[in-house]
């Protein structure tokens, strides 16, 4: 296995016009490939206003503008590309979806968020995806040349029991692009990351879009990479910009072997059974 994956991940505002954010996103995955990414991660709703009701106005079947030019500038510049998040349309269905291409274009990966957000908080946030949103039913995990990388979205993180299947399935870097706002986000988007690093001791990226005063909703930002140890090792704050360095999977064993956490699972105890073979029933 090649140890030297060198991650870029883009933390970039998104715009009410979709193709300045499109633009935007392009710019940024040629600029971090021609200093040698080769693993490159974009924010949920990169191409669209993080809003319910502008969800269906952006949406695009599998195939469209968005996932063609993500394809294309995945070729084109020789990169994994976790290209974020956009609004998918599916017969009568929106999902919030990521897909993932690798080098030569070929879509080697594709998550649908399987935890819709839904939350009122007291003098907070109030937002509910459900009222447009579908859930989707599979854990994505994806092969690399690096090693395998789990593949979830914003509010999946908050459910180690996902996570835990990305890790049996041999994930070693799970990737969360995300979108967590001012409420929760100071309160626990970094906790989350941490945790789930250290739950499944691997390396962990939340990748978020830049601080946003005049949207409607506004990202926390404070995109972040955390090692297996629960460290911080790149971290933004709200402004626009992007994180870069290579993972060192070497690092990620060392620690399993000295702290083998993984190992001591009592599976004659538990288990988790995967939800791509037990799909999500809707209730009604």
């Amino acid at each position: 296995m090649n140890q030297n994956m060198v991650l870029g991940v883009i933390q970039m505002k998104v715009s009410v016009n979709k193709d300045e954010s499109l633009e935007k996103a392009l710019r940024n995955i040629e600029y971090l490939a021609e200093k040698g990414a080769n693993v490159i991660v974009l924010p949920e709703m990169f191409n669209c206003p993080y809003e319910t009701v502008l969800f269906k106005d952006y949406a695009e079947k599998e195939g469209g503008r968005t996932y063609s030019l993500m394809q294309k500038s995945a070729k084109d510049n020789g990169v994994y590309l976790i290209a974020g998040t956009i609004p998918e349309i599916e017969g009568d269905k929106l999902y919030n979806t990521a897909f993932v291409f690798d080098p030569e274009g070929n879509l080697v990966g594709k998550h649908r968020k399987i935890h819709l957000f839904d939350i009122d908080i007291r003098n907070g946030q109030y937002f509910m995806e459900s009222e447009v949103l579908t859930p989707g039913n599979q854990v994505t995990v994806i092969k690399t040349p690096f090693g395998k990388i789990g593949i979830a979205i914003c509010y999946d993180v908050r459910f180690p029991e996902l996570a835990r299947l990305m890790g049996d399935q041999g994930a070693k870097l799970l990737v969360y692009p995300a979108s967590f706002n001012m409420t929760t986000g100071p309160a626990h988007w970094e906790l989350l990351l941490r945790s789930r690093a250290l739950d499944q001791q691997a390396f962990v990226v939340g990748c978020a879009p830049a601080r946003d005063y005049e949207s409607g909703y506004i990202s926390y930002g404070n995109s972040m990479i955390v090692n297996p140890w629960g460290e911080i090792i790149g971290r933004l704050q709200d402004e626009e910009g992007y994180l870069m360095g290579e993972i060192d999977m070497e690092e990620l064993e060392e620690i399993r072997d000295q702290l083998p956490t993984i190992q001591h699972i009592r599976r004659d105890l538990y288990e988790l059974k995967n939800l791509s073979v037990r799909p999500l029933t809707k209730i009604d």
